[in-house]
Formats: structure tokens, sequence, C-alpha cells
């Protein structure tokens, strides 16, 4: 990505769950108000920052619309790897499968 936050690249947003979506959504929204508010008082150093953010901010705006409309799929809760056993705890975890069945 030539212009924008190396941070907010479209797979990095594709991992997002909703939550941080918005948390990164509001960051670049008071990111653009600040660098904004420095611009009018001739603060502002870095010219192409504002152009940078804007676009960050349309791109967490498109991948939470596309996942509104199905178009791009949410990432899938993290499941916990089961944890190694030994053949006595396998044996027992097994018994209680039976059971429940």
């Amino acid at each position: 990505m030539a212009i924008g936050s190396k941070e907010l690249a479209i797979t990095e947003l594709d991992t997002m769950a909703e939550g941080r979506l918005g948390e990164e959504l509001k960051k670049a929204k008071e990111e653009l108000f600040n660098l904004r508010f420095q611009a009018a008082t001739g603060q502002g150093e870095e010219r192409g920052r504002i152009r940078a953010v804007k676009r960050d901010i349309a791109r967490i705006y498109t991948v939470i619309r596309e996942r509104e409309l199905g178009i791009r799929a949410t990432p899938a809760a993290v499941e916990e790897k089961p944890k190694k056993r030994g053949k006595k705890a396998e044996a027992e975890a097994e018994a209680t499968n039976e059971e429940t069945n």
C-alpha cells in the first residue's frame, strides 16, 4: 500500500473483530481531527498524513459495510487448542462423551 498507515492494511483489517474495528475507526477519526486542527493553526508538518488517515477511515468503513452485506467474512472466534493429555485422560474424556450421547 503506497498511501495510508502501514498498520491498517486491508489484510490486517480482515482479521480484526467488530469491536477492534470500531476502536481503530475512533482512533483514526481523532487523529484526523487533530491533523485538521494543526493544519488550520499552521502547525501541520506532515503534508500527506491527512489524506492517508482519510483513506484509512474509508477502508475501515468499507470492511464494516462489506461484513454487513455478507460480501466479506467475519473472522471466526479463535478456539483454544486442546492440551496434550495422557492415555488415561483421553480414555476418561471418551467415556464422558459416550455417556452424554
